[in-house]
């Protein structure tokens, strides 16, 4: 089943069920000032669910386009490294707004998993928030194959979701898969238990109070609100290891390795899963109307198009390049949101020209960054091998002072000035730093870059007066 087969399926299953079909709102959130992205098939029905505004409709399905990259929900880091962090995905949802509850929710997720899309029983688990009893029983009404150990409780960390520390919140229930013993079976490899082996793909969210600062408060009329991971759901029917083996990403990643001449082997995966996903990102939300910039939601994108880049340079690319995968992507996604064929020009041309300004100071903020390891590694023999003499030449300048004194309390501490000098010579973003030095073994001294960050903002408010 293809991955737009399965999106196509969910909206078309929730409309038969007097589900009205909405479309994704923009990822980037116009009127929603306490989000940087969309991150949530719930964002655009906030208002909704608090009763601060009125819709037409009781029930509503939507497949939301996300980014998780800033604030809260941030998996920029991951992205690359895990089988299944993205910072775009796509999230299906159902919602019932006042209308349908507990019994129907559960029996909308089991008929669509079981039936529309046919994953096995036997490999399905739930669980529900340790006091929902009633979600428990439903649990075994409607899905009695369950009964055998398969229904479990969680506390607050895994099962009760809340908007915020005040406004709607309530149990929830998740379904997970089962992949099976060959990937762990071990302690860990349990439901929650953050492995590869046992998938949460579907949340199921009972919005029956409302938290204030007194406690808790009954809601006068329960909502539901649910989130399916797509990428997440098409691994699983597909039976790939990873969410970048299914079918939406084969094309993407066939062209970076067509643009970049480098195969998708092992040892270059993380970098081109980094690029496929980030590419959605920016696509997405230029798309959308974001710029790239030095503040808030730009200077994420601009963040996420230099680590894009830089894994570039790790696939072989010496030049520009993302800018030519777009068409891939709009071709690959276009039917489903065709906004991305009518701002495709937009996008490149955006792209382009931000990869065109940053590959000006790329190479020589990665020669710059390489000298400053070989210093460290130098001073660290020397310091080593005769400390006395370490000190007396880092008085007389023989060698450099600063990092003659973070060597001396830690040898794997690249100094905050360095830091800042990569950040504002070369415009690498201090976590792009973070990353390149974690990759090598070492960490940044963030006192010492924000020390010189601050130092800088004075020179500037001198020079300005």
């Amino acid at each position: 089943m293809k991955t737009n087969d399965i999106r196509n399926s969910f909206l078309s299953y929730f409309e038969k069920n007097k589900h009205k079909i909405l479309p994704s709102s923009p990822v980037i959130p116009y009127d929603d000032p306490t989000i940087l992205f969309t991150n949530a098939g719930m964002n655009q029905f906030k208002d909704v669910f608090t009763g601060n505004r009125k819709v037409d409709y009781k029930r509503a399905t939507t497949s939301q386009k996300c980014i998780r990259a800033g604030g809260k929900h941030n998996d920029l880091d991951n992205v690359g490294f895990t089988a299944r962090h993205h910072t775009f995905f796509e999230m299906l949802g159902n919602f019932s707004f006042g209308d349908y509850f507990k019994e129907e929710a559960i029996k909308f997720a089991w008929e669509w998993v079981t039936k529309e899309i046919q994953l096995p029983k036997d490999k399905l688990y739930v669980s529900v928030y340790e006091t929902d009893d009633e979600a428990f029983a439903l649990w075994e009404k409607i899905a009695p194959e369950l009964k055998n150990g398969r229904i479990l409780r969680f506390g607050k960390k895994d099962n009760f979701w809340s908007m915020g520390d005040v406004g709607p919140c309530g149990p929830c229930s998740e379904i997970h898969f089962d992949r099976g013993e060959k990937f762990g079976t071990g302690p860990d490899d349990v439901v929650n238990g953050e492995t590869e082996r046992f998938v949460e793909f579907w949340n199921l969210v009972f919005m029956q109070y409302d938290q204030t600062e007194n406690g808790l408060v009954d809601l006068p009329n329960p909502s539901v609100d649910t989130g399916a991971g797509l990428e997440r759901l098409a691994s699983l029917i597909q039976n790939v290891d990873t969410n970048y083996e299914i079918d939406l990403f084969q094309n993407i990643i066939e062209a970076i390795s067509d643009t970049t001449k480098s195969k998708y082997t092992k040892d270059l995966k993380s970098s081109f899963h980094v690029v496929a996903d980030h590419l959605r990102a920016l696509t997405f939300a230029i798309t959308d109307g974001a710029g790239i910039s030095n503040e808030g939601q730009g200077y994420v994108l601009r963040r996420i198009l230099r680590r894009a880049v830089r894994h570039g340079r790790i696939l072989g690319a010496d030049e520009p390049f993302i800018y030519k995968l777009i068409p891939t992507l709009v071709n690959e996604m276009g039917d489903a949101y065709p906004e991305l064929i009518e701002k495709q020009s937009h996008v490149i041309n955006v792209v382009r020209m931000e990869e065109e300004s940053f590959d000006r100071t790329l190479d020589k903020g990665l020669i710059y960054f390489s000298d400053a390891l070989k210093k460290i590694e130098s001073v660290h023999k020397l310091v080593s091998e005769n400390p006395q003499d370490a000190k007396k030449k880092a008085s007389d300048g023989s060698i450099d002072e600063d990092i003659y004194h973070s060597v001396v309390k830690n040898p794997k501490i690249i100094p905050g000035n360095t830091v800042f000098m990569l950040y504002d010579t070369y415009g690498f973003p201090y976590d792009l730093t973070e990353v390149m030095a974690e990759e090598r073994g070492y960490t940044l001294d963030e006192t010492g870059f924000n020390q010189a960050m601050e130092e800088q903002r004075k020179k500037s408010r001198a020079a300005a007066t």
